[in-house]
């Protein structure tokens, strides 16, 4: 058995269901619980037409044109076929029909209802009809005699019975079901049937077999039954020969017999089992129609077909072309295939081959040429000599040229690949033009909703926020199908008629002046077939293949010609986008171009009419922007792609609406797109492209994802998380650099965010001893996050791997300085030439950066181990060896770029530049460029005044100061020699600090609080005792004293130590805001006040007396030992 069972389809909302075909069978018509009636063109139909004939409707039968329902109202409606018209009613009844059928010649139906009651009326003359009573039950179902003599019903009663139909009496009876009383309670629905032509079985289900009885005897004349059906039969069908017979059971077994052998020849199950409640067999081809009781439509197809071996060729050739007329893509997009004579319609199906064949052995000629019937299409017989060397690779075949395809007599055969039926153009947002309520355009500013039925044709416009604009009701009375909405104005667009000019219509809603509106009319045979808005503009595109940009004032601007016909067009700030056919697509693709516009001040063109990517067979089906200003579109298979602005405006996929589908038929509609926080805005539809204007569909929200290999380990989750973050706000650079405003507190979060992620899998790759992944890592960090990989790597022990990165910092803090002193040199030209206001605001934010980055790593601050916040989280267990006083004095003994090592990974060295009056000016400057790359020195400054909160920003002094600054890159490490102003001097160290790590950020705070803070005990104690150090010990530098008071103070009992702290104490105005500040534990007070002690006499001592300065090996020494 060949036959083929097609994926269901959701059709109806849960509840029984019946499905007919119309008279040629080019469409199926089902009717459900949902009071729709659906004609599908066929089971691939994502827009099938719909009726809405009431509540529920129960039945529908369709014959002549003519469509009845049976109507939870109690009536039997007419509508015209396949317009959907409404026909009047046909009957009427006191309870629901339950089902109606027609005659076999058209002219009559029967309807059954639960009143017990039959009708037999005249589809001409309704007043004509015939009443059967005799039921004392429910009528189930009803069949007419195909000779138009007999009437066959079914009843919850437990009785069939046949009745007259002249006389309008029962012929004969037989007690068949189980009784029951309603339909609803009834184990089976018992659809039977009359075998078409000669009627003379009339064919039963009862129970779990078919019984047949012949006609005129009224005997039993056989059952019909097979293993697989274990639960009740609840309908039969008769195929349009009278050769075979199909029935479904309430467990979704179908089953189809030959009446005349007796034998079944297809079994099928229902995917999930639901009972079968419609039957309906095509009336040309071996095909059935099936629903079930939760609304869903399937289709069997080839039922009973046996392919012979030489019947290969013609298959495959009839389901090449069934392939290349992709149902899904020629329904939606309205084209009209471009088909070879041959090739069998869109929608047959691969059974037809039979009817495309020719007996074995007789050889089908195509004729090219009228004049000459010997002639042959070499073309043909090659292609079909192909086909069979294909065919005889895995069988051998006899015979020749057997079975060539179908050919014209007039056109030689072809048989390369198809063009693609040209998608027609659509609004983004926007729902199908020929539904009477359908959205108009659904975007981030609000809904058009149109509705064009019998009592109104209106506009209804509706804003998410309200404070932009009123919901507005507009009448239509031009006809308008096209709209697009923005903060500022309504534009409608409608196409032109016989009288009429296509029409652009705009509502400019904000304007100040009282005329809101105008209309321009476009000329003559030129149609609007795109619309969009921006922001004070507005833009159609026409079938001349034309864009007019207009004000939205209503001033006509530039006009530009298309490269071809517009598929879809959108607007956003000043960007334009417009999508259009840049030629024929093959084998179901479509070949779609782009053209990106700025129409601002300065206009100019971004995308030059690229291609644009989309999956495989597929169409467009939105196109826009995200709410930050990104162009993005969605194809038909789901597939979100954004522009990737930071790889040369490169396409990248960001979510596949398709993985959230639970269903195959299942699809999101897309409403909008947010970078900030980053979502998917859609609405999801069940067995539907597009939603209902009613109910109001609720809007889910989608993550979104690019698609990385092996995004289920953890690197590869990081690298997605990372990309994406740079993707998302990629967006930011952008705006910055065309003069937007923007959220610079978003821009510092996602820099850290980014940074934290690289961290994570630097640290992640040391793990797996990846070192050279480890440098890839760093080339990517910015000078504050490289510093602590380089911690991290020399306390983990990789030496080699810490010197290579130092080098990595070397070459960063290189290129950082060039690029600032271009730069500069770009400000101060500015300048002069004008007030520099930009400089000046790109430089505050990354000192609120800093502030920000301070005052978390104060309340961080909890004990005197002060680089504990600094190691990345994915390796907690290292934590306390990579802190351990052996590794940080083993780090001293590493060889010339372990200085740097050292220098750049210790928080505690910090205080140790200062004393020694050091200037490091690259480095830490260069660190300022965590949160910003890209910004100059002014940005260090302002920041570190940030920090200080005594001095607010001053903008005016910090035009000359990035110019004592500028240093080469040579002197990256090098001691500088000592400030001699010292006001300058602490502002150059904070300077220093704010750049660099979380460490040193948290000792420049303490600094700058010393500042304005009373000396400590230890202070006190230094200040009298500094004497005696040096006379004991007189070549001490500044560091070594400190060290030598550190250890005499300790040496102090504990009594003498509270006197000096009692004594420093005694001055402090708010020592406990300050223990608050600094969040220090009353237990380890005295241990942390030594240490806080010893860095504060040593920042304040060096800024009074300012020696000579030790060189950075002396220094480094120095704070080794003293750890240890």
């Amino acid at each position: 058995m060949s036959s083929k069972q097609k994926p269901m389809r959701y059709g109806h909302t849960e509840g029984h269901t019946d499905v007919c075909f119309d008279d040629t069978g080019s469409c199926i018509v089902t009717c459900g619980s949902d009071g729709d009636v659906r004609i599908w063109e066929n089971l691939d139909d994502d827009d099938p037409k719909s009726i809405n004939v009431g509540e529920k409707a129960y039945s529908c039968a369709l014959k002549n044109g003519r469509l009845i329902t049976a109507v939870s109202n109690n009536t039997v409606q007419i509508h015209t076929f396949p317009e959907g018209a409404p026909d009047g009613i046909l009957t009427r009844f006191t309870m629901p029909v339950n089902h109606v059928t027609f005659s076999p010649d058209g002219t009559k139906v029967a309807a059954g209802s639960s009143d017990f009651m039959i009708k037999v009326v005249e589809v001409a003359d309704s007043s004509k009809q015939k009443t059967f009573r005799g039921h004392d039950a429910p009528v189930l179902s009803l069949s007419f005699d195909p000779k138009d003599v007999y009437l066959a019903s079914a009843s919850c009663d437990g009785s069939v019975r046949v009745w007259s139909i002249a006389d309008q009496t029962c012929t004969t009876s037989w007690l068949l079901l189980q009784k029951c009383n309603d339909v609803i309670n009834a184990k089976s629905i018992c659809r039977l049937a009359w075998q078409p032509g000669s009627g003379k079985l009339l064919a039963v289900p009862v129970d779990k077999v078919v019984e047949l009885f012949r006609r005129e005897t009224w005997d039993s004349q056989f059952d019909l039954s097979d293993a697989s059906i274990t639960q009740p039969l609840n309908v039969v069908v008769w195929s349009p020969c009278g050769q075979f017979l199909a029935a479904g059971s309430v467990d979704g077994n179908l089953v189809v017999w030959n009446v005349e052998t007796q034998q079944c020849i297809e079994r099928m199950k229902h995917e999930k089992k639901y009972s079968i409640c419609g039957l309906a067999w095509h009336p040309k081809y071996k095909q059935i129609a099936y629903t079930d009781n939760e609304g869903n439509l399937g289709l069997l197809e080839n039922i009973g077909d046996v392919e012979k071996p030489n019947d290969k060729v013609a298959s495959a050739v009839a389901k090449d072309y069934n392939d290349l007329f992709d149902g899904d893509d020629d329904d939606y997009l309205n084209g009209d295939a471009i088909e070879p004579p041959s090739s069998p319609k869109t929608g047959d199906n691969e059974d037809d081959a039979d009817d495309l064949m020719q007996p074995p052995g007789h050889v089908r000629r195509a004729v090219i040429d009228d004049d000459d019937d010997n002639s042959l299409d070499i073309g043909l017989i090659k292609a079909s000599s192909g086909l069979l060397e294909k065919e005889d690779d895995g069988d051998d075949q006899t015979g020749g040229f057997s079975a060539l395809p179908p050919s014209s007599t007039q056109q030689p055969f072809y048989d390369g690949p198809m063009p693609t039926p040209r998608q027609k153009p659509f609004q983004s947002g926007s729902t199908p033009v020929h539904l009477m309520h359908r959205f108009m355009v659904w975007n981030s500013v609000g809904i058009i909703r149109c509705y064009n039925d019998e009592q109104d044709n209106a506009i209804d416009v509706e804003f998410h926020d309200t404070s932009v604009h009123h919901a507005t009701h507009l009448p239509n009375s031009l006809g308008h199908t096209m709209a697009d909405l923005s903060t500022e104005a309504i534009l409608l667009a409608c196409e032109s008629t016989e009288e009429l000019a296509s029409k652009l219509h705009c509502i400019h809603f904000g304007s100040w002046d009282a005329n809101k509106e105008w209309t321009v009319d476009m000329p003559k045979d030129e149609e609007i077939e795109a619309i969009c808005l921006g922001q004070g503009w507005a833009a159609c595109a026409t079938s001349d293949l034309l864009v007019r940009v207009f004000t939205v004032g209503g001033v006509q601007k530039e006009i530009f010609s298309l490269l071809g016909p517009v598929v879809s067009m959108a607007g956003h700030g000043e960007q334009l986008m417009v999508v259009y056919h840049r030629g024929t697509g093959f084998d179901g693709d479509q070949c779609l171009g782009v053209q990106l516009m700025e129409l601002g001040m300065k206009k100019r063109q971004i995308l030059h009419g690229d291609p644009l990517s989309l999956t495989r067979k597929s169409y467009l089906v939105w196109v826009g922007f995200s709410a930050e200003g990104t162009p993005c579109y969605v194809d038909s298979e789901g597939a979100v792609r954004m522009l990737n602005r930071g790889l040369g405006n490169t396409w990248i996929p960001v979510c596949n609406t398709r993985e959230h589908c639970k269903g195959k038929y299942d699809h999101y509609w897309v409403v909008g797109i947010h970078e900030n926080p980053q979502q998917l805005r859609c609405i999801p539809c069940k067995g539907a492209r597009f939603p209902p204007t009613l109910p109001r569909p609720a809007v889910a929200i989608l993550p979104f994802k690019l698609p990385y290999c092996q995004v289920e380990t953890e690197k590869g989750q990081m690298e997605e998380q990372y990309w994406r973050s740079v993707l998302f706000h990629s967006h930011m650079d952008y705006l910055s650099k065309n003069g937007y405003e923007f959220d610079e507190n978003a821009k510092n979060q996602a820099v850290k965010e980014q940074q934290e992620l690289l961290m994570k899998l630097f640290a992640l790759s040391c793990k797996l001893e990846r070192e050279s992944r480890c440098v890839e890592l760093a080339d990517l960090m910015t000078h504050s996050v490289l510093n602590l990989a380089i911690k991290y790597a020399s306390r983990s022990r990789r030496l080699n791997l810490a010197q290579l990165l130092s080098e990595v910092a070397v070459e960063k803090a290189s290129e950082l300085a060039a690029a600032q002193e271009d730069e500069e040199e770009e400000e101060d030209f500015r300048k002069h030439s004008s007030a520099g206001s930009s400089a000046t605001k790109r430089g505050q934010l990354p000192g609120r950066n800093v502030q920000q980055d301070q005052e978390v790593e104060d309340d961080e601050e909890t004990d005197a181990c002060e680089e504990a916040e600094e190691t990345p989280e994915v390796h907690e267990e290292k934590e306390p060896n990579c802190f351990s006083k052996g590794v940080t004095s083993a780090e001293v003994t590493t060889p010339k770029p372990a200085a740097l090592v050292a220098s750049s990974s210790r928080g505690r060295v910090n205080p140790f530049k200062v004393s020694s009056s050091k200037k490091d000016p690259v480095v830490p400057s260069g660190n300022v460029l965590d949160s910003m790359t890209k910004y100059s020195k002014k940005t260090s400054l302002s920041g570190s005044r940030a920090a200080d909160k005594q001095n607010p920003p001053v903008i005016k002094p910090l035009t000359p100061k990035p110019k004592t600054k500028q240093t080469s890159a040579a002197s990256f490490f090098q001691p500088r020699t000592p400030a001699t102003n010292p006001g300058e001097k602490t502002v150059e160290e904070r300077e220093e600090k704010a750049g660099n790590e979380s460490q040193e950020a948290k000792v420049t705070a303490q600094e700058n609080t010393e500042n304005r803070r009373p000396k400590t005990g230890f202070q006190m104690w230094l200040e009298e005792n500094r004497a005696n150090i040096l006379t004991d010990n007189p070549d001490l530098n500044e560091a070594e004293v400190i060290k030598e008071g550190m250890s005499r103070f300790r040496m102090l009992t504990s009594e003498e130590r509270m006197v000096w702290t009692e004594k420093a104490r005694g001055g402090r105005v708010s020592d406990s805001a300050e223990d608050k500040k600094r969040k220090r534990p009353p237990a380890e007070e005295d241990e942390v006040k030594k240490s806080q002690e010893q860095k504060s006499e040593d920042t304040n001592v060096s800024k009074k007396s300012k020696p000579l300065d030790p060189s950075t090996n002396n220094k480094l020494s120095a704070f080794a030992f003293k750890q240890s």
